[in-house]
């Protein structure tokens, strides 16, 4: 069998009697052995203690010749001697075991603690001069040989390890140290009610930061000045050292402004930690960071960043503590920009984060920022030529044209705006005729005609839209060049012939300027094209020009050409009220109208158009006619009946149920639905006259 399948269990089933983990830490409490202690040994007499000692020492010595190298041997050996009071014999086992591994730093100092425990502070001294001449990186060594100086009170002596120690340039906390206890000494010599001296200790200090001339070190010395020697005066110095002689991505460290800030802050002097925090802002660009991380190529560690991020964040809460309303505005519009710059960075093509940027900056910061928001969003062009996706866009660059318009009144700079805005369109594809209609007006504001009027033929020849036209015609008008409006409305009439507003803009031209005739010939021409968009429109106002200049055969005339080619029952109603009025033939004639459009409309089956004629002439009698008048329209009034038919499915034909809607019934109507009406009214007389009668026979029973 193989060792493979050794471990393997072949059968999965449940075991018949389960063990509980209750019975199997029982019966392992059961079957422990029992502690077995060491036997004590009592020792009656010198000779016996001897003979122990030997017994342990031959132990040690065994030990030690079976495992030379292993430390611990030596250190019990040397700790069983010490115990016994045995000195020289400890000190025979530590140099003997320095003999194996002179380098091990945790035998010199065990060497060391054994001499000191036992007051032979000359020995120790002797020791770990050795023991530091041996390993001087090794610190532990160094501050114990310090320490123990210090303990035997020769401060001297303690200042010449610290020397010595510096000229190995240790790292940070030897310096510290040396300071702290050039402190202690200073406290120690001070008299009663006078101050310490800590020039030695800033001397110290000041070494040690020429010696590692970075923000670590800076800070460690701001920190020390301010909280150990309390010299306000040193502190502020070492900070603005700091920031104008260390290298400047040292300089630029944020903790550097925010210890500086904070330090000022505790001292009361607010307008100079806001003067710092700002600077720090500027420099560092906190409120646009990520944005200046990418576009500098600035390499920034994951501790940086969160540094800086403390560093605002500090920023924001002294201004809410301190600040006030303008200094707390400014956070706030730092933090808004910070935002506006993520948004547009993830989405250069989110316009509406471009506009409230573009906001942003216009109410709160300056021209030149207010110009870099317009020129970032202007660059970011839609990726589709369709125009769809730049109705947006274009509303950038009018919104940076109006901006250099009416905020910095710079209008030669507007116009260069509006003409790249125009170099970009693909008029070929598509065009805005806004952008046209600004950009020539904006050339009339700098009393420039001859440029706004070749942009206005450039925009019809590349855009030709019908706004391009009016606006053009506008300004002619304004400037009383009624040739140049002609002019115009010829060619916009070219353009779009079936623009029935266009043609009766141009009559009203002709009307204004007291050209009748012209005015009654471009009706004439406008009513005979083939296609029209509204001719209603063009027919009435044709109609009231005629009306107006009080020619009422003529406006008769095309009442009748009119309905030779629609019979619409509003035509029909104003043909008849134009006849009541005083330039009309009077009450009779206008009648035979409203009878003559009942007859046709009555022929052509069409029931609700019957009844709106009706009610206007009803009107009409009233307003003009007589009772009799009156009385004849009301009985050709109709009937309303609420009837029922099947709705059906105009695709498939199925039926999808009943319906409710109302009919019409003329009295003058002939046929089977006149008799059909006339059976409804016996009908209804008929239920009426058995409610009645069912009405009077329940009385009677009652009585």
């Amino acid at each position: 069998m193989s060792r493979s399948n050794q471990g393997q269990v072949k059968n999965r089933a449940p075991a018949p009697i389960q063990i509980s983990a209750e019975q199997i830490i029982r019966e392992a409490s059961d079957r422990q052995e029992a502690h077995v202690l060491d036997p004590v040994t009592k020792i009656h007499d010198a000779e016996e203690y001897q003979s122990f000692l030997s017994s342990r020492r031959k132990l040690f010595e065994d030990n030690i010749r079976y495992r030379r190298d292993h430390i611990g041997n030596w250190v019990k050996y040397a700790r069983f001697e010490e115990d016994n009071k045995e000195y020289e014999r400890a000190r025979s086992v530590y140099e003997r075991s320095l003999e194996v591994d002179h380098r091990s730093a945790e035998l010199w100092l065990r060497y060391s603690e054994f001499e000191m425990r036992n007051e032979f502070v000359n020995r120790a001294r002797n020791l770990l001069d050795r023991a530091v001449q041996i390993l001087p990186r090794v610190d532990f060594l160094w501050y114990k040989y310090a320490y123990m100086e210090e303990m035997v009170g020769d401060a001297e002596k303690c200042r010449e390890v610290f020397e010595r120690w510096m000229g190995w340039c240790p790292d940070e906390g030897a310096w510290l140290s040396y300071a702290r206890f050039e402190v202690r000494c200073a406290k120690a010599s001070a008299g009663e009610g006078q101050p310490p001296s800590m020039d030695r200790a800033t001397e110290v200090m000041k070494r040690y930061v020429n010696e590692y001339p970075c923000a670590k070190s800076f800070l460690k010395l701001g920190k020390w000045a301010e909280h150990e020697a309390r010299d306000i005066a040193l502190t502020r110095r070492v900070y603005e050292s700091a920031l104008m002689e260390l290298e400047p991505e040292e300089a630029r460290q944020a903790r550097v402004f925010k210890q500086f800030a904070a330090f000022e802050e505790r001292q009361g002097e607010y307008e100079r930690a806001r003067v710092i925090y700002q600077h720090a802002i500027k420099l560092l660009n906190l409120g646009e960071r990520h944005v200046r991380s990418k576009n500098d190529g600035e390499d920034l560690t994951e501790n940086e960043r969160y540094r800086r991020d403390e560093l605002y964040k500090s920023y924001v809460a002294f201004e809410k503590k301190h600040g006030q309303k303008d200094g707390i505005e400014n956070v706030i519009l730092t933090k808004q920009r910070a935002e506006y710059n993520t948004r547009v960075e993830e989405d250069p093509l989110d316009y509406d984060a471009w506009f409230e940027f573009a906001k942003l900056e216009e109410d709160h910061g300056e021209s030149v920022a207010v110009r870099d928001v317009y020129e970032r969003a202007v660059a970011n062009i839609p990726p589709a030529q369709e125009k769809q996706y730049w109705k947006r866009y274009i509303y950038l660059w009018i919104y940076y044209a109006v901006f250099e318009e009416l905020e910095m009144g710079d209008l030669d700079r507007a116009s260069k705006v509006y003409d790249a805005c125009l170099s970009i369109i693909p008029h070929q594809k598509f065009s805005f005729a806004k952008v046209w209609v600004y950009a020539a007006k904006l050339h009339v504001r700098r009393k420039d005609l001859d440029s706004a009027r070749k942009l206005f033929g450039k925009a019809i020849g590349m855009c030709g839209k019908e706004k391009i036209f009016i606006e053009y015609i506008a300004l002619e008008l304004t400037l009383g060049e009624v040739d140049r409006c002609r002019a115009l409305y010829n060619k916009y009439l070219q353009a779009m012939p079936h623009n029935c507003k266009a043609w009766s803009r141009y009559a009203d031209l002709e009307r204004s300027v007291g050209e009748t005739e012209r005015c009654r010939a471009l009706y004439e021409l406008a009513v005979s094209q083939p296609a029209l968009d509204m001719p209603e429109l063009l027919w009435k106002g044709y109609i009231d020009f005629e009306i107006e200049e009080g020619e009422s055969d003529k406006a008769r005339a095309l009442y009748e050409r009119l309905l030779e080619r629609t019979g619409h029952v509003k035509v029909w109603i104003s043909f008849a009220q134009f006849e009541g009025t005083e330039i009309g033939k009077g009450i009779e004639e206008a009648r035979i109208i409203f009878q003559r459009a009942y007859g046709r409309l009555k022929e052509a089956g069409l029931k609700e158009e019957r009844v709106l004629l009706l009610d206007a002439w009803r009107v009409f009698e009233k307003a003009k006619g007589d009772a009799s008048g009156v009385s004849n329209v009301e009985s050709k009034m109709p009937k309303r009946i609420k009837k029922k038919r099947m709705q059906t499915d105009e695709e498939t034909g199925a039926e999808l149920g009943w319906e409710e809607y109302f009919d019409y019934h003329f009295p003058d109507d002939e046929g089977a639905a006149s008799n059909n009406l006339k059976i409804l009214e016996m009908a209804a007389k008929w239920k009426q006259a058995q409610n009645a009668e069912s009405e009077s026979d329940s009385d009677s029973d009652s009585d």
